[in-house]
């Protein structure tokens, strides 16, 4: 059975891909901040499919806390999987900030730093001697890279910093066969910086090919079809899976 680790994944993205993935056969170890109930819930979920799945509390902007993590996904690994190795890590933690450039405090500009790039980059350090040779990451980005958003600047400079370092952990992950992919959802209808309103709704639909936002099990079902082998060959790429998003 491989195993997937998925940060953020109490509710919204990374919910929907616990639950893809564990539907794909596999085990799921998934994080969050402050919801233990929502992440309990996810747990529960996948196991009353017949699935088989464990919640870690993990704080993505607290670079400092990733080596106990990593203890404790030891643990979890021995005492569930009876494994030492896990197979795929999906950094998707993350949170929306809507702030023109001229009002982002310094405050606000560390913390979307340290949640979008700063973490993801030392939490797969920290984490990669457990991944297993033939293992990937998937570092969830966003469509904001591409297409310029008034309101997101440091958000989607950040996605795009992270967008860059996935082709660098291809490159340098290559030796041990460890792929490294980035999938950049357009709109989609989840809690992420309070939500939609109906009026921004409309909007990013009537700029989006096919009419409408997306749904979040129309991301996780990707990243879960791309950590299977059937994607073996996908490798250093960046994913944009938003229905024809201002094409």
């Amino acid at each position: 059975m491989s195993i997937v680790i998925i940060t953020g994944a109490s509710r919204g993205l990374g919910a929907a891909t616990a639950v893809a993935c564990a539907a794909r056969g596999m085990g799921v170890i998934l994080t969050y901040n402050n919801n233990p109930e929502a992440a309990a819930g996810v747990v529960t979920r996948i196991t009353e499919a017949g699935g088989r799945a464990v919640a870690l509390q993990l704080d993505v902007a607290d670079a400092s806390s990733f080596p106990a993590f990593g203890l404790s996904v030891q643990t979890a690994l021995q005492e569930t999987w009876n494994r030492t190795s896990f197979d795929y890590l999906v950094n998707n933690a993350g949170y929306g900030l809507y702030h023109p450039i001229d009002t982002v405090t310094e405050e606000e500009f560390d913390g979307l730093f340290n949640v979008h790039l700063k973490g993801p980059f030392f939490l797969t350090q920290t984490l990669l001697p457990l991944i297993a040779d033939g293992g990937q990451v998937v570092n969830m980005t966003s469509a904001t890279t591409r297409v310029a958003t008034a309101g997101v600047a440091p958000y989607a400079s950040f996605k795009g910093g992270l967008e860059v370092l996935t082709r660098y952990m291809a490159k340098e992950f290559g030796d041990r066969r460890i792929r490294a992919n980035s999938i950049a959802p357009g709109a989609i209808r989840t809690e992420l910086g309070g939500g939609l309103t109906s009026n921004f709704e409309a909007q990013l639909a009537a700029q989006t090919a096919l009419g409408r936002v997306g749904e979040p099990d129309e991301i996780g079902s990707v990243i879960a079809g791309l950590l299977s082998d059937d994607s073996r060959w996908i490798n250093a790429q960046s994913i944009e899976v938003a229905g024809g998003y201002n094409i």
